[in-house]
Order: structure tokens, then sequence, then C-alpha cells
């Protein structure tokens, strides 16, 4: 989700550099300049504007001028007709011959039209095209006039978090710093040289080499400020807990307890899992600025962050409630802004309120949080819509995908509690008849019917099995395009666009080659063994659906692949068992399902990734923007039991059960009960499945036992195994397992 106190209070505009003195300037008109900067400097626009048309008429193809008076004209509007500027700086571009797509800067007098058109790109969060330009100008920082460098760099590192990329960020930071404060600055700490990469390295080495050639700058008191609060937001990224707690600390003592310094203490408390002391910070933020100077809604901020921590606090409805009233707030936010003009996407508001809409990040938080409460109907509408601007999104796919799933099996409070495939009511649904007619109904429903969409199109976006298939896809073919593009690999962040007039991830993504399965926006982008890990759940989720529509063919391909996979958690290879034999049983391949069905395929439940070198990554699969937790964190892993077995004694039952299912369709009677015998001594009598105890029923039948199989249904046992364990239970005196939940193959049921 995004990150608390992720807040910018200060504001980047377009700003006019003094015009330079070149040999062809006359006097007069070098001191009409040093007036028209000065008014522009005192906020007088209509008096700059007016000498810069006298300037004008003086130098009619300076394109300076030109440009001086076209930001004096923008900041009279208040900053709020973009359209016209952004024509202007096009027409002056022209007229100067200056090129921004060119790799060079040929002039460094171009660099202020750079760096205007950048500023255009990050308020419209176009933030990869910005930052390109930046770095451009970065690699010609040195010549530049001290102010337009300093602004360069802010808006360079600014730009470096917004695409959560906090190892670019700490070279410029280092800089930076070094220009502020001269031969004498602390620069970077020891401690996170290694968070940077090496190409990040060399870039730094070559920034620290130009800073000492520059003579050492005077510490600006108004830039102190800023840098200690970007180092903040920067180690927080960084997850490097113990310097950003320096760093807010000295936030607080320059400025004090403002709001955006409560946002990021709140956010560091956050990830220290300290969640009631979040929420008292967050709580104790002082009343903010009108968001028509910050572009920021302070009121959806704050409900989103106690969303996020509520949500950590495994606390989902009071999350989705949070979010909702963040929902509410972004609505009420944008309804007091101005309207635009007409047929301008641009005009009519702020610069800084432009894309202040985070309507689709907050349905993600929201769609997140509704499917953990059990609420996949819900989950599904505010997914559905932010998957149309984060579509490059594969893990958003696979979202998508499990709420529709989970639809089809009814929400948790629709089932009973407990085991859901354990004898609850018993087996009798009504007797008919009398004496020696009688005749016993057993109730219906405990088989696994195959889903049928009633010819509806698959690609309509409901909450079916056949438009999970299409998702699921989708995410096969996006992380598909990551592993293709893996022999060029770039940096992979993500794009935080949350408007009509911003970019799209996939059109940035196809610009600048970056492979689309790193991208998981609106939150960082993916981690390699997150990938990974990824592939291995959209694979079992995959099969599973194949299963759900009869395409046993599809079912046992994906199972395969998924058990090919390099890395493998035990989870995942339990259900790439159970899937797979389950597919080759349907397939009438029984011979091979047997194969799958050995306890000895079964070592390790665990639902973490061996891949992983972070212990302490989120094993329940939460995947909220910006609510990571760091290696200086551990998080608490939600017990995955409803549909899933949580030790090895209940996965080994549950291959059991399914093995004499299979040995019973090979009419090997006495090997199935052998398979029942086994896995009775595994499991408590209290939660055999329904469908073991069926199996009993029916090899009694085949066995001609009838009064056995009768006094099975009558107790709703399954005999005489769990008398065999419990009078060994008694003899050696061990205690019974016992669990709450059931140990079943996710959403399968034990074939009959």
């Amino acid at each position: 989700m995004t990150e608390i106190g992720d807040s910018k209070d200060w504001e980047n505009k377009p700003v006019s550099p003094a015009a330079s003195p070149v040999p062809a300037i006359s006097e007069e008109e070098k001191g009409l300049a040093q007036e028209c900067l000065g008014d522009f400097e005192s906020g007088q626009y209509d008096h700059s504007l007016s000498k810069l048309l006298h300037l004008a008429s003086l130098r009619p193809i300076d394109f300076k001028v030109t440009h001086n008076q076209a930001v004096a004209a923008y900041y009279r509007t208040g900053c709020t007709k973009t359209d016209e500027f952004k024509q202007a700086l096009v027409q002056i571009c022209y007229q100067g011959q200056v090129f921004l797509d060119d790799d060079n800067l040929e002039d460094v007098d171009h660099a202020i039209l750079f760096y205007n058109h950048a500023i255009i790109l990050y308020h419209l969060r176009q933030y990869r095209e910005a930052a390109k330009i930046l770095e451009k100008l970065f690699q010609f920082i040195e010549p530049l006039e001290e102010n337009l460098a300093y602004k360069v760099l802010f808006l360079l590192i600014e730009v470096y978090l917004c695409t959560h990329q906090p190892d670019k960020a700490v070279p410029s930071l280092a800089y930076l710093e070094k220009l502020l404060y001269g031969g004498n600055g602390k620069g970077q700490q020891s401690g996170d040289k290694d968070k940077t990469s090496e190409g990040s390295s060399s870039q730094q080495s070559t920034r620290e080499k130009d800073g000492r050639d520059r003579s050492p700058s005077p510490l600006n008191e108004k830039y102190k400020l800023k840098l200690h609060m970007y180092k903040a937001r920067i180690y927080l990224q960084l997850k490097s807990m113990k310097n950003c707690k320096r760093e807010i600390k000295s936030v607080i003592t320059y400025a004090g307890m403002t709001a955006p310094a409560c946002f990021i203490k709140s956010n560091f408390e956050y990830l220290r899992q300290n969640y009631r002391k979040a929420i008292k910070l967050l709580n104790s933020a002082p009343e903010s600025p009108s968001m028509l100077k910050t572009g920021e809604c302070r009121a959806a901020m704050y409900y989103n962050s106690l969303g996020c921590i509520h949500f950590y606090m495994r606390k989902y409805n009071l999350s989705a409630y949070y979010f909702r009233k963040a929902l509410q707030e972004n609505e009420n936010a944008l309804l007091e802004l101005p309207k635009r003009n007409p047929g301008q996407s641009l005009s009519g508001r702020p610069l800084c309120t432009l894309v202040m809409n985070r309507r689709y990040e907050l349905l993600y938080n929201s769609g997140i949080t509704l499917l953990h409460a059990g609420r996949p109907l819900a989950a599904f509408d505010c997914l559905i819509e932010a998957v149309q601007v984060y579509h490059s999104n594969a893990r958003l796919w696979l979202r998508l995908a499990e709420c529709c799933i989970a639809a089809k099996k009814g929400s948790p409070e629709e089932e009973p509690k407990g085991l859901p495939s354990a004898p609850k009511k018993g087996l009798v649904q009504s007797i008919i008849g009398s004496v020696n007619h009688r005749k016993i109904i057993l109730t219906p429903g405990i088989s696994d019917n195959k889903y049928s969409s009633e010819g509806q199109s698959a690609a309509m976006p409901v909450a079916t099995l056949d438009f999970a298939s299409v998702c699921l896809r989708n995410a096969l073919s996006l992380l598909s395009e990551q592993e293709h593009s893996s022999s060029t690999p770039a940096p992979g962040t993500s794009t935080r666009t949350s408007s009509e007039s911003e970019q799209t991830p996939a059109a940035e993504t196809s610009k600048l080659n970056i492979p689309a399965g790193e991208l998981a926006p609106p939150g960082a982008p993916l981690k390699p063994h997150e990938v990974e890990s990824l592939r291995c759940s959209v694979m079992a989720n995959s099969a599973y659906v194949c299963l759900g529509l009869g395409d046993n063919v599809g079912a046992l391909e994906h199972s395969l692949n998924l058990l090919k996979q390099p890395k493998l958690s035990g989870s995942h290879k339990f259900l790439g068992h159970m899937y797979a034999a389950e597919a080759l049983v349907s397939l009438d391949k029984i011979a091979d399902a047997v194969v799958h069905l050995s306890p000895d395929n079964v070592m390790d439940v665990s639902v973490t990734y061996p891949g992983s070198s972070d212990s302490s990554i989120d094993k329940s699969g939460n995947d909220l923007a910006g609510g990571e937790s760091g290696s200086d964190m551990s998080e608490t892993p939600v017990v995955v039991t409803r549909y899933f077995p949580s030790s090895i004694q209940y996965a080994k039952a549950t291959l059991l059960f399914n093995l004499a299912s299979a040995h019973c369709l090979r009419s090997e009677s006495e090997k199935a009960r052998r398979c029942l015998h086994q896995a009775c001594l595994l499991i408590p009598a209290s939660e055999i499945p329904q469908q073991a105890l069926l199996l009993g029923v029916y090899l009694e039948l085949q066995n001609g036992n009838t009064p056995l199989a009768l006094q099975m249904i009558k107790k709703n046992q399954l005999l005489p195994y769990v008398k065999i364990q419990e009078a060994r239970q008694s003899i050696s005196g061990t205690p019974t397992i016992s669990l709450s939940t059931i140990q079943a193959p996710i959403g399968r049921k034990i074939r009959k």
C-alpha cells in the first residue's frame, strides 16, 4: 500500500533563472532583466511580465526572454494554465533548437528548459520520463547555477522515491549533501553502502570527484530540513531503521512535530510493528495547509494509513472501513477542486493538484483487505476497477483469480466452522419405507461437482472460474515476459498512476524495455525471489481452476510445471502432487496418480518460499503497497489452515485418503483399507473427512459387510479403524492430535 507519511510539503515549480549576461546584451537590457527577476522573486508577476514584454521587443529572437515571459505568465495565473505553458515550452524549444530527447545537453543555458519539462512530467506522475531528463541534467550538474543544481537534485531524489528506487537516490543525496556542506559533509553512512548497486556506486564516485573539484558551498539553512526529510524517507524504503530514527530526530529538532514529521515517524513505528504508537502519532498530526497548495488530501492519507496499520493487526473488517473512509475523503477533495477548462485536460487547476486522485490505489488496498476479510465478491468489484490502471501487476491478476475461486467456494460465513469436510450432521438425509423395504438416503452435495458457467463468455469480468482462468493466463504471460527480458536486466520500478491524465504502467514498460513481471504498481517492484514465488502460486491456482472447469489435461500440465520449479515451498509441492494426482485419475491413469499420492512426497508443508533471504517476508502473501516488512522486522505468519494442512501428519493423512480412493477405483480393496487405517492413525477421529467415511462405507458394502456399513453410518464414524486407533492410544497413553481446522488440499474434496 501507499507508505504512511509519503508526503511532500514543498512545491517543485518551474523557476525562472536570471538572464545571463552575454556579449550581445546592452547595459540597459541587463538592468531591465535584473528588475524582471527581482519582481518575479517578490511575487509581483504583473510588473515582471510587463517588463519582460518590453525586453522581448528589444530582443525578439532571444529564447531566454521568451521562456521567462512564459514562466511569469504561468505564475500570474497561479500555475493553473498548464496546457498553455506546455505549448509555450514546446515553441521555445523549437525557437532555440533544443531537443529534449537528445542524450547530451549542448548548452548549459538550455538546462532550465529541461528542468521545467521534468517538473510538468513529475506532477503528471510520469516519473520515468522525468527521471530520464533529470539524469541527463545530473551528468552536467557541475556548471549549473547553484540554486538550479539544488532543485534538480531534490527533484531527482523525489522521483527515485516515487518509483521505489532508494538505491539510486542514495548517491544523488550524497552529492547534494556534499554541495550543501562542502568538504565537511558527513556524506553517506557506511552502513548503507551495501544497499546501492554497482552502477549507483560508480555514479556516486564520479559525483564525489566532481564535488571535490567544486569549491565548498556554505550551508543553506532553508535546504537543511528538506535534506533530513529526504534522508529519512530513503532510509524508510531501505528499511535501515537505525539511520532512519536518527534522521527523524533531526527533522523534529529543526521543524517540530509537523504533519510530515508525524506521518514519517508513524510510518517508522508501523514498520517496526509498533502499531498502537503509529496510530497515536497519526492522531497527533496537526492541521495541514490547503490541498490546493500541497496537492494532497491529508484526510485520505490519514484513513489510508489507519487501514494499512489495522490490516497488519489482522483486523481486516476495520481496515476495510478505514479504506472506505479514505475513498470518501478522496472523492470529497476532488469535488472541492476547480473544474477544468472545456477542451483542455490540464488547465483550470493548480499544477500540484492535476493528479491528486488516489482512487485506484485506495481501491487496490480495499480489495486486498476485503479478500482477507472473506468477502470475495466485494473484493472483486474493487480489484476489477483497479486492474484497469495497474494491468501490468501480475500479482493483482492473481488476487482477482483468488476472488473468483473464493466466490465459487462461498464465504467463510456461509460455511460451518471447523473442518469443512468433516462430518457435522451425519450422512443420513432421510429414511423412507419400513422394515425390509426401508432405504437410507445419504446426504447429497458432498461430491465436487464440476463448475459450469452456463454459456457465459470467459472474458466477462464476473467472479467465475472462467474469468479466473483468464486472469491467471494474464499473470503467467506477464511473468513469462519478465523471464524472457532477464537477459537485459533493468531496474523494474512501479508507476503510481491513478487518473486519466497520467501514463499507464504498461505504456512506460513498453517504452523503457523494463521487465513487466517485475512491476507491481502501486507498490514496489517485485524482488527476484518474489517473482519466483508468485509464479508458483499462479501455477497452483491455474491447476485448481482447470480441475474445476474439467480441463484435466491443462491441470496436469500446470501441476507438472509447478513440480519442475527449481525452488518450491512445501505447500506448493504438496498441492502440485495433489492436483496432478486428481487430473491423472480423471484421465484414467491411476497408476501414475498413485505415484503422486505416495506419503513420502510430503516432507514439508511450510508456506515460506525457500529462495527468500528475508525471513520476515509476510508468509500469508499480503501485498499491500508500501506495507512490506524489512530485514529488521519479522512478520507473524498467518496460519493458512482452513483448506490446507498445517502439519505433516495431516498432509500425509490427506494423501492416504486420496490414495485409498485411487486403489478403490482399481478394485484394490485391501490396499484401500490399509491406506484408510494408516490415515486414521495420523489424525483424530473427529477430523476424519466425510468423504473418507463414505469411502469406508463403500468398501464394507463391496466386502458384503452390510451391518458394519450401517453401523458406520449410524455412528457417523469410520469403523473399525477408529476403534483400533483408540485401543492403541489407550494402551500407550499417547494423546490424540487435535487441531481446530480442516487439513485438506485447497478447494479439493476426496474423490469417491
